[in-house]
Parts: structure tokens; C-alpha cells; sequence
């Protein structure tokens, strides 16, 4: 069983920065690529970036590429997503998880989710 635990979401200005961090349990984490999703209310969930195992390959959803960063430190069992530049748009829960399936912009390809953390930009 993994256990994924999100934290460092909380409210910032337009324009402000929040780095949000997410802690794997088990022995497996630097053996799948981990990706940040986010909903906000009467929205589906969306993807927003993705890392790979390694981390040498990163991917970003058009809307948060340039002023998002996604990276892992497998020593630690941690990823992170470095978000700056924010945007009341970017209002959400963000969620991390594990990918397993092919997709890596599906949802459905990611097997363990964390609980959540909510970010808030204020305009």
C-alpha cells in the first residue's frame, strides 16, 4: 500500500508563489513517475504536471507551463510542485499521484492519489 501526503497548499495574492510538497511511503517511489492534478469546484480534474521516475523528463498542462515546476528528490521520497506567478484561475485542490498506466494526461492512469491540499489565489 502507498500512502501519498500532500501539504503547502494555503492562500496567496495574484502573482505570488507556493510550493506544494508530496510525501510517499513505501519503497517504491522512485520507481514510477508521479504527477500533480487539480480540481476546483464544478470542474473535473484535470493534469497538470507530470515527472518521471527518474527525473528527467518532466511534462506540464499548457496553462501552468513556464510558471509551474515540477521535481522529486527520491532520497527523501518527495515531490514537488514549485508554482509561481499564480493566477486566480489556478484556484483548486491539487492532488499528487502515481502513474502506472500508459496515459500520463489521464487521470485514470494513476493508481494511488494523496488526500488533497487547497491553494487559493486571491485577486
Amino acid at each position: 500500500q502507498v500512502q501519498l501526503v500532500e501539504s503547502g497548499g494555503g492562500l496567496v495574492q495574484a502573482g505570488g508563489s507556493l510550493r506544494l510538497s508530496c510525501a510517499a511511503s513505501g519503497r517504491t517511489f522512485s520507481s514510477y513517475a508521479m504527477g500533480w492534478f487539480r480540481q476546483a469546484p464544478g470542474k473535473e480534474r484535470e493534469f497538470v504536471a507530470v515527472i518521471s521516475s527518474g527525473g528527467g523528463r518532466t511534462y506540464y498542462a499548457d496553462s501552468v507551463k513556464g510558471r509551474f515546476t515540477i521535481s522529486r528528490d527520491n532520497a527523501k521520497n518527495t515531490m514537488y510542485l514549485q508554482m509561481n506567478s499564480l493566477k486566480p484561475e489556478d484556484t483548486a485542490v491539487y492532488y499528487c499521484a502515481r502513474q502506472y498506466g500508459s496515459d500520463r494526461w489521464d487521470a485514470r492512469s494513476y493508481d494511488f492519489w494523496g488526500q488533497g491540499t487547497q491553494v487559493t489565489v486571491s485577486s
